[in-house]
């Protein structure tokens, strides 16, 4: 079937008349297409999105926006099995995983729901100013017409992530999601619209990012741009938007050190580990794919990571029991191979992967791969591979840990494993990340703000702060004295 564009609460088919096919990572064939969409697309959805702001939806209060997001999360739960299904077909993770995602989303439609209705008992702050001549409120109003960019690793999620808060706070959102997985952003495009949202408040326009993204960026009525991606993407989308002084929220890549203490139980750390690097196929932001393992440890530590690594299922993500399934597209999965090539070239051990598992010929698929003898200047130590490759080295004592896990210009998370919880919280204060765990890895807390430093980006999602993200403060000060200010010498009045 040939989907079409949501603009306006309608279903309209791309100008272009060009389509996008939908590949099934699992067996690379072709299932469903999604619209070409391009700079005219853009243009209509940017339009709709701003009559809505316009028309009405800037002066809803929160709990008539928080009635729309609870009816959003309801038709998420009716709609499970469904949406599951297509993102896992589309995007190959496990079904467990899609499923997961899918609750999440409905909990985050929630948690704004109340946070919508916060934003009415908050109302207006006012300061505490000295004396009485004046009086200064702050008032909070939503920017405006938000161009949202949303990556194909965790589809639901992101287009989540940006959606919920932006109309939590009455912005109004035109998504392009990510060519390789469309399919679920529409799908739930159609949900949220049966939920009542009024035309144009929420707009998906598929296509590529030269066409579809890069036209998204720099239309002039389109206030701010959150994207989710590389840190090369998120670097051209910040000059592009610096020309209209768009506001921008980036949340980008990262090189994620694991800092395993000597002190840990073995098993436990590893499944952490292997956790870190390998779920979702290494397809996360958040990967930690730099393993700092203490050297008294390390040798026991790695031959069993290596057992374990080896025995994860791998397969179709619908399959029963499969733990891994491909990488998302052969784009990706040539990434990929390229990273583990450059690995071995440079001289590193390669333990385990960095193959086709047998008996999976088609697909895009990838085994866990594991390298050790990883020095400070090798790429798979540098750079984010997004796959699942693990890099190994060993230090001697906390110092070194913490300046070999900050020795990068990513600073989106970090984890720390040991059983002496002040050492643990002593490290991970240390760390330049946004975002750090302890004795737990890759826990997303929906409540808590999320996002890097450094090249990892800018701007939080999540949480409260994902919603102050598409508010704009606004003074508003009042004369309180009679008479004037006193400043000039005034004429007599004339009589």
């Amino acid at each position: 079937m040939k989907r079409k564009l949501f603009i306006g609460n309608d279903w309209v088919a791309g100008k272009s008349g060009k389509h996008i096919d939908c590949i099934d990572p699992a067996s690379g064939e072709v299932f469903d297409s999604v619209p070409a969409g391009g700079p005219a697309d853009i243009d209509a959805a940017v339009s709709a999105a701003r009559q809505a702001f316009d028309r009405g939806w800037k002066r809803t209060t929160g709990a008539e926006r928080a009635k729309i997001l609870r009816a959003i999360s309801a038709g998420i739960t009716a709609n499970r099995e469904r949406l599951a299904a297509l993102e896992t077909r589309d995007n190959g993770k496990p079904l467990p995983e899609s499923f997961i995602d899918v609750d999440t989303i409905a909990q985050i439609y929630e948690m704004y729901a109340g946070l919508a209705e916060g934003l009415d008992a908050r109302g207006e702050e006012a300061l505490d100013l000295p004396g009485d001549a004046i009086r200064s409120t702050v008032a909070y109003r939503p920017i405006g017409v938000v161009g949202m960019i949303t990556p194909w690793n965790f589809p639901l999620e992101q287009f989540t992530w940006k959606v919920a808060p932006a109309l939590a706070a009455g912005c109004c959102a035109v998504v392009k999601p990510s060519e390789y997985t469309s399919l679920s952003a529409l799908e739930l495009a159609g949900i949220i619209a049966e939920a009542g949202l009024p035309a144009g408040v929420l707009n998906v326009v598929t296509g590529t990012g030269p066409e579809a993204g890069d036209a998204l960026v720099r239309h002039p009525g389109v206030d701010k741009i959150s994207f989710t991606g590389s840190t090369a993407t998120g670097k051209h989308i910040m000059r592009t938007a610096a020309e209209d002084l768009k506001r921008v929220s980036l949340e980008l890549g990262g090189k994620n050190p694991v800092i395993v203490f000597d002190d840990v139980d073995i098993d436990a750390g590893v499944e952490w580990v292997a956790f870190g690097a390998f779920v979702n196929q290494g397809q996360v932001c958040t990967a930690t794919s730099r393993l700092l393992i203490h050297a008294p440890i390390a040798d026991r530590f790695l031959k069993r990571l290596v057992e374990v690594a080896q025995g994860i299922r791998i397969g179709s993500g619908a399959a029963e029991g499969v733990k891994m399934g491909p990488l998302v597209s052969q784009v990706q999965y040539d990434k990929v191979m390229s990273h583990i090539a450059a690995g071995k070239k440079a001289g590193a051990t390669l333990l385990t992967g960095g193959t086709r598992p047998a008996g999976l010929g088609k697909g895009y698929f990838l085994a866990p791969t594991i390298f050790a003898d990883v020095t400070e200047n090798m790429s798979i130590w540098t750079e984010e591979i997004f796959g699942p490759v693990l890099s190994v080295m060993r230090f001697e004592d906390e110092d070194e840990a913490i300046r070999l896990a900050n020795d990068t210009p990513y600073g989106l998370a970090a984890t720390v494993l040991s059983k002496d919880k002040d050492r643990a919280e002593r490290v991970a204060d240390a760390l330049d990340t946004g975002i750090t765990w302890q004795n737990c890895n890759n826990m997303v807390v929906i409540q808590a703000p999320w996002g890097g430093v450094k090249k990892s980006g800018m701007g939080r999602e999540l949480g409260r702060w994902g919603l102050e993200s598409f508010l704009e403060p606004k003074q508003k000060t009042r004369w309180l004295t009679a008479g004037s200010l006193g400043w000039y010498d005034m004429p007599a009045a004339a009589k």
